[in-house]
């Protein structure tokens, strides 16, 4: 379940932990080391594009393209390399490293996704075994391959018209809440699978060990 690109990506690193890249960088893509995220680079042998942030938590800061941010910022190191990346054109983001460690930036890069998929834009995290990714009134498919556990939150006040076919469980525009978790710890069933949402935006979290979305498209109306 490797997922196609078609369009050139964005990969920020961050300093939480994880297990390798699922889809490679590709000539044409960008490499953001987001401050402490260039130690596990360096793990990986790869070098970053550009390094930046406040380099607080860096004991050695390389001789890269640097852009440094103030320790005294209303964005975390994560946000502003995002915003760095659109300026430049990219619409797809890869956030590693952006899960486990501090709870709040763990939260802050969850509000982060939601923003870009609400603005039609992709964006996967992944770390700490995870994959976890936002849609939008958007329909996303998985193939028969696809093991193991998947859960699905409503991302907001609320998330109208939401199917979901293919797995153990079934909803049928369904509406979820931000107050009841309806959609966790659902099961992929070796067959092909989707998930829907109609109107809102929806969460969704699957093990790292089946790679990327088969892919998406827009929901039906």
């Amino acid at each position: 379940m490797k997922g196609q690109r078609k369009e050139p990506a964005c990969f920020i690193v961050g300093a939480g932990s994880f297990d390798g890249f699922l889809t490679e960088p590709q000539e044409g893509d960008l490499v953001i080391a987001a401050d402490g995220g260039y130690a596990y680079l360096k793990r990986l042998g790869r070098e970053p594009d550009v390094l930046m942030g406040d380099f607080d938590s860096l004991k050695e800061i390389p001789q890269r393209e640097l852009i440094r941010h103030s320790p005294i910022k209303d964005d975390t190191d994560m946000a502003l390399a995002v915003a760095y990346a659109r300026e430049r054109g990219f619409r797809s983001f890869y956030l590693y490293g952006g899960l486990g460690g501090r709870l709040d930036h763990t939260l802050a890069n969850l509000q982060l996704m939601t923003m870009l998929s609400r603005e039609k834009l992709q964006c996967h995290m992944v770390g700490e075994g995870n994959v976890i990714t936002a849609i939008t009134e958007e329909k996303i498919c998985f193939p028969k391959s696809a093991a193991g556990m998947i859960s699905v939150f409503c991302a907001g006040e609320e998330a109208l018209g939401v199917t979901e076919r293919g797995l153990k469980y079934t909803l049928s525009q369904a509406r979820l809440t931000c107050e009841r978790a309806l959609g966790v710890s659902n099961e992929f069933t070796g067959e092909e699978s989707w998930i829907e949402v109609r109107k809102g935006t929806l969460i969704l979290l699957w093990g790292a060990e089946n790679g990327l979305e088969g892919g998406r498209k827009d929901a039906e109306r």
